[in-house]
């Protein structure tokens, strides 16, 4: 039976730059560089809300329709719920390295810190979707508001509804993500993202070491 593979998760708030690291991340965790792992190691890549047929669809109405901060997030665990179980914890279960781009921090930081759903409901609902199941590592990408909203701005796509919230909700996201950072030190890593690509890089090679 193999050994179980491990969790890497992705997160910061919208405009930091971390899907542009995506694959990178996932090229250390399979060994192709000054990574952690062996080569030829098997990775998935994936993100949330989304991962599976079902999550996917529940996706578009997420980004897209106005809705009750709790109805986002009991749609955002329905979405997880079905990617957890085809998609993260077979993948684990079967030796295969997971990363995602966001998981549950997310909620506590969008919904709870950035909308007010409370924190003992969203963690409730993360222990009846995914007990026992929690990352390895999460890289927190950060950086100040007006260097994601410049990022956000020379994107040339439109907006999603999160990405286009005013300065005080990212703050609030942005701190959240800090005090979580700071609440569980060793799966939780802030990687500074206001610098050049080659300094969030080597500061991700560092962060992702001894995995």
């Amino acid at each position: 039976m193999p050994a179980r593979g491990k969790f890497i998760t992705v997160e910061g708030v919208d405009g930091a730059g971390k899907s542009s690291h995506l694959q990178f991340i996932a090229d250390l965790a399979g060994g192709k560089g000054a990574g952690t792992a062996a080569p030829g190691r098997h990775v998935i890549v994936t993100r949330e809300p989304g991962g599976t047929d079902l999550a996917e669809r529940l996706r578009k109405s997420i980004l897209e329709e106005p809705m009750a901060p709790l109805a986002e997030a009991l749609l955002l665990f329905a979405a997880r719920t079905d990617h957890v179980q085809k998609v993260i914890a077979p993948a684990l279960a079967a030796g295969s390295w997971v990363v995602s781009d966001r998981f549950t921090d997310a909620t506590l930081a969008y919904q709870g810190a950035g909308k007010g759903v409370p924190e003992d409901l969203i963690r409730r609902l993360a222990q009846a979707v995914h007990a026992g199941l929690a990352p390895d590592r999460t890289l927190v990408f950060d950086c100040p508001y007006d260097i994601a909203r410049e990022r956000l701005a020379g994107s040339g796509r439109s907006l999603d509804r999160f990405e286009r919230e005013e300065r005080a909700f990212h703050e609030r996201v942005r701190n959240a993500y800090l005090a979580l950072a700071r609440a569980e030190p060793a799966r939780i890593r802030i990687v500074d993202a206001s610098g050049d690509f080659a300094g969030v890089r080597k500061a991700l090679e560092r962060e992702l070491s001894g995995l």
